[in-house]
């Protein structure tokens, strides 16, 4: 039997690839925040499964949970970790609070790096690991590739956690250890059903107020228009089971259009982002 540990499983991309890897005949370790999810998901998902109940901001939660789990492997070591919890922070970056910018990084950065640093014994960052070496996938997202208006601070942390999965990578290959790093497009999760709740009344009285307010019905289209989860599974299942992943993979359609991002200049990329913003210019 292979373990899997995945972070964030209650919705989402972390619910949906638990149950594609189990079907695949993984172990799944499931990190949930509240009892009740863990035992609702122990039921659904049967004897295969097992939740450890922690937030990703909660150090000693974490330190229990690997006693958990090191009792539930045994001597088996993990053959993934796959840190998918997340959480989307939006607004204007002069008005964003700092303490929703703390948060935003305290989940998405200082999360993974809790998480990653508790795990890694059991994904043989120890010497002489009597099993053989685990990987680890980061569940980044195109928003680590493109920055858009009103979304600084998510797409800050997934910058910030495109830079700390290539350092990890550069440095676990002396483990033997993988790092790979899936970029999903827009998803058809409830995490855009937060975001498009997200209270925006904070910034109704300054400048971007009506901007935000149209920016919903946007938002709205492209959810409809996202990739079913089941994709990204695929995807991760892929990047766990095959010899030579590659270090990134996009998940999102005409993911072609990112290499032509890559290679345009700044002002070329601001002038395409920034279009449907021109009209809202402050006329002097």
């Amino acid at each position: 039997m292979k373990y899997i540990l995945i972070t964030g499983v209650s919705t989402g991309i972390g619910y949906t690839s638990v149950k594609f890897l189990l079907d695949k005949g993984f172990f799944v370790l499931g990190s949930v925040r509240k009892s009740g999810d863990a035992i609702k998901l122990e039921q659904e998902f049967g004897k295969n499964f097992k939740a450890l109940v922690f937030d990703v901001t909660d150090d000693q939660a974490i330190q229990n949970a690997v006693s958990i789990a090191q009792q539930t492997i045994g001597n088996h070591g993990l053959t993934a970790l796959i840190n998918n919890a997340g959480v989307v922070v939006s607004g204007p970056m002069q008005h964003v609070p700092i303490e929703k910018l703390r948060h935003q990084f305290d989940v998405n950065i200082l999360g993974v790096m809790r998480v990653t640093q508790a795990f890694l014994p059991m994904l043989g960052a120890v010497e002489n690991h009597p099993y053989p070496p685990g990987r680890i996938i980061q569940i980044s997202s195109v928003s680590g590739k493109i920055t858009s208006p009103f979304l600084g601070p998510y797409c800050a942390s997934k910058y910030a956690l495109e830079s700390i999965s290539d350092a990890l990578r550069r440095e676990l290959f002396l483990f033997g250890i993988k790092v790979v790093i899936i970029e999903p497009g827009p998803i058809k999760t409830p995490i855009w059903d937060k975001a498009l709740t997200t209270d925006n009344a904070e910034y109704d009285d300054t400048f971007y107020g009506s901007i935000l307010n149209k920016r919903a019905k946007s938002m709205a289209r492209i959810k409809e228009s996202g990739l079913p989860p089941e994709d990204v599974s695929k995807t991760i299942s892929k990047s766990i089971v095959i010899n030579n992943p590659k270090t990134r993979y996009i998940v999102t359609k005409k993911s072609w259009m990112y290499k032509i991002y890559d290679l345009m200049p700044d002002k070329w990329l601001d002038n395409a982002i920034t279009k449907p913003l021109k009209k809202f210019i402050i006329k002097k």
